[in-house]
């Protein structure tokens, strides 16, 4: 028996093990405010989420323990990070718990009985599906959302609604758990697909683009013929896999042979964003976003699509793409200042690293553009993009590389070498280096930066704090 929604139905005992990942500690938060009994456990409890969960009165214990499983909860939601070995895994199982999947619980409290909308692709997901929630909301749709960031307007990860609204998710391609190893969404029923792009990535669980390809092709086949596929038609891959659904499709991007034609995007002068131009229908609309980078107008246009084919006007759809307020940590401005921007990003892999700086080139077009980036996730370490990786800062002017993290998760032989990127980078005329210390890179920085230049930072992680402490330092300066 699968677990029913439970609005309006007895309170139920759920305890998260892995409580702490960010869509875990969401649905946790969602569960609560439901009149749930909640409690967690994890091994790494540290703030956005340990405070999020705090505040909400969350028991979180420390540690994973067969005794935080007692007495027994009804569901025991097993995270993705957890393997055979761990305590309240293997308790789970000795004893016949309920135990689920994440993906499994958000699908059958969340997803089933409302509209699925769900955003997928190898980039691009969590300002799609953030900008798409804003969307619908601004539209006055009744919208719930989860999202694997925190989208600005809202301030949260995630948002309940009542059954027979629309649910936007972002439709991660990662595998569900120890005891699922199909992608996470394949379990969310979807009734309109967004695909923003597929490239090869997770080299930790897929061997191949064409393994990637598979998992899509499977979510695809769960689809309703009166459904709805959004893809990027500009790449040959996620073309290839939308053709294989069974419902209607519309492709988007700047090649011809496309439905909705992307032309004409100019910056705006003195601020943030952009003005496009879409040709669908034989008819051209104008939209601006405050967003740059031709990727982020890729993101806009497939919402723009979602929205339409949803009945929402044009000009509805200009005033949620103009009061959208990105994403905390997509590109990101930190800093106060107008003279020397600030920028945290979320980008690791080579075409998401190349897209970001393309896109503040664009915005920049003379400025002097310093990247900062640690290698974090498991394919970013590995070498699987070694040849793609100077190529990725083509459109930065200075470069530096931090070690990488937890390097011992594989081989030396495996392992990205930043010292040949470094020389790739330097052999094109490029300043580039290569620093083991946060505090010398800090300082590195800061004693080369100008009036004028640009500073963008990225990594999947905590960075140290580093883009925070750059902005407060460049913003020091400037007052």
């Amino acid at each position: 028996m699968e677990p029913r929604n439970t609005n309006n139905m007895t309170s139920k005992h759920f305890h998260f093990s892995g409580i702490c990942g960010t869509a875990m500690a969401s649905l946790a938060v969602l569960l609560k405010e439901r009149g749930h009994k909640i409690t967690g456990s994890d091994e790494n409890i540290y703030p956005p989420m340990s405070t999020l969960l705090e505040e909400k009165e969350i028991e979180v214990f420390q540690g994973y323990h067969a005794s935080h499983l007692e007495p027994k909860p009804d569901y025991v939601v097993l995270g993705n990070a957890l393997s055979r070995g761990n305590a309240e895994v293997e308790h789970s199982l000795k004893e016949h718990l309920h135990y689920l999947s994440m993906a499994e619980l958000l699908k059958n409290e969340f997803i089933r009985g409302n509209k699925s909308l769900v955003i997928s692709g190898t980039h691009g997901k969590s300002t799609t599906t953030s900008l798409a929630a804003h969307m619908f909301t601004q539209a006055e749709k009744p919208t719930g959302f989860l999202v694997g960031g925190i989208p600005l307007n809202f301030g949260t990860s995630c948002l309940d609604v009542e059954k027979g609204g629309y649910f936007v998710v972002e439709g991660d391609e990662y595998d569900t758990s120890f005891f699922d190893k199909r992608s996470k969404f394949f379990h969310y029923l979807p009734d309109r697909l967004v695909i923003t792009n597929i490239e090869f990535d997770h080299a930790d669980i897929y061997n191949n683009i064409e393994e990637i390809k598979r998992s899509f092709t499977l979510m695809l086949r769960q689809m309703p013929a009166n459904g709805l596929i959004i893809a990027n038609g500009d790449d040959e891959d996620t073309l290839e896999v939308a053709r294989k659904g069974f419902c209607p499709l519309q492709t988007y991007g700047f090649g011809k042979g496309n439905e909705a034609i992307i032309s004409n995007i100019t910056p705006l002068k003195g601020q943030i964003g952009v003005t496009f131009d879409l040709g669908f229908g034989g008819k051209s609309v104008s939209f601006e976003i405050n967003m740059f980078g031709e990727h982020n107008v890729m993101n806009a246009t497939a919402v723009i699509l979602l929205a339409r084919h949803e009945g929402i006007s044009d000009e509805v759809i200009q005033v949620g793409l103009k009061s959208f307020k990105g994403v905390r940590r997509r590109l990101e401005l930190l800093t106060e200042n107008p003279d020397t921007p600030v920028f945290d990003d979320f980008a690791h892999h080579p075409t998401a690293i190349l897209e970001t700086i393309k896109g503040l080139r664009m915005a920049w077009p003379e400025a002097t553009i310093h990247a900062i980036y640690e290698a974090r996730s498991n394919t970013s370490i590995s070498k699987v993009h070694q040849i793609k990786m100077a190529k990725a800062f083509a459109e930065a002017d200075r470069i530096t590389f931090y070690k990488l993290h937890r390097k011992e998760r594989l081989h030396k032989e495996e392992l990205l070498d930043l010292n040949q990127v470094v020389a790739e980078l330097l052999a094109q005329g490029k300043q580039a280096s290569h620093i083991k210390d946060l505090d010398l890179i800090k300082s590195h920085v800061i004693q080369k930066v100008e009036k004028g230049d640009i500073i963008l930072v990225m990594s999947q992680g905590s960075f140290g704090g580093l883009a925070s402490q750059l902005a407060k330092e460049i913003d020091k300066r400037h007052a």
